[in-house]
């Protein structure tokens, strides 16, 4: 009783030198995370329909099962992909506030609304994997994003953490600016399961996280390495993910 109000008083205090303030727009909320009313207007959140494959929305219902014309024409290594909000203009702050600003206290609203997008890939998932950088990367950032949301999401739902099963072989050059084709190029064996980590990847199911979702790209080799591995399942939950049409041939 004690500890719960010390840490209240705290906090209590926490806010008055740092005051909570909206990830997207600065202005004052009432508690970290929180987003103010004009900034949620401002966020495309996804639900279904949705290809079954890669979570890319439809603007009708289309079926059960129904799938995107890239996951017909070539279904994804991994099972299913889901994503929280729309990767656009207006999104785009939250995403690279985290990832190039290192300001985590969206993280208390980022990991519920993974955890709430991506419901059927926790369902019996086994556990939660983020999108490993290369031990470069991660010097000059200092942190991993993914792992950060990645930890979000298993305090929302439960599902255990591991950020030592996958590692990243090498460190490849930005995606941004590449064709799904080049993408997928660029990441091509850039990640495998880690010697270690071998004899506890077969028979599990596993949910890889990470911010953005664009082509897959990244996505797809991890799974790759995974169901090499042995693993049962491989799904994604990523924060945000860019919609638009993606031809799996380019």
């Amino acid at each position: 009783m004690l500890e719960r109000k010390a840490a209240g008083a705290a906090r209590w205090l926490a806010d008055l030198v740092w005051p909570p303030l909206s990830a997207l727009s600065n202005a004052p909320v009432g508690r970290p995370g929180e987003l103010t009313p004009q900034d949620w207007s401002k966020i495309v959140f996804l639900e279904a329909p949705w290809c079954s494959a890669c979570g890319v929305p439809f603007p009708y219902p289309a079926g059960e099962g129904a799938l995107c014309g890239a996951c017909a024409a070539r279904a994804p290594v991994y099972s299913r992909a889901r994503s929280a909000f729309v990767y656009d203009a207006q999104s785009r702050t939250l995403v690279l506030s985290l990832k190039h600003g290192g300001r985590t206290d969206a993280l208390a609203a980022f990991g519920p609304w993974m955890a709430r997008a991506g419901a059927e890939c926790l369902a019996g998932a086994d556990v939660l994997l983020p999108v490993p950088l290369h031990p470069r990367r991660l010097r000059q950032r200092r942190f991993n994003q993914s792992f950060l949301l990645a930890r979000a999401v298993s305090r929302a739902s439960g599902v255990p953490l591991d950020a030592h099963v996958l590692r990243r072989m090498r460190a490849t050059p930005s995606q941004g600016g590449l064709s799904a084709k080049g993408r997928a190029r660029n990441v091509a064996g850039a990640f495998a399961v880690r010697e270690a980590a071998k004899a506890g990847v077969k028979g599990r199911r596993f949910v890889l996280v990470d911010d953005v979702f664009t082509t897959g790209a990244t996505l797809e080799a991890c799974a790759r390495a995974l169901k090499r591995a042995g693993a049962e399942d491989v799904s994604a939950i990523t924060l945000s993910r860019v919609v638009k049409p993606v031809d799996p041939l380019k």
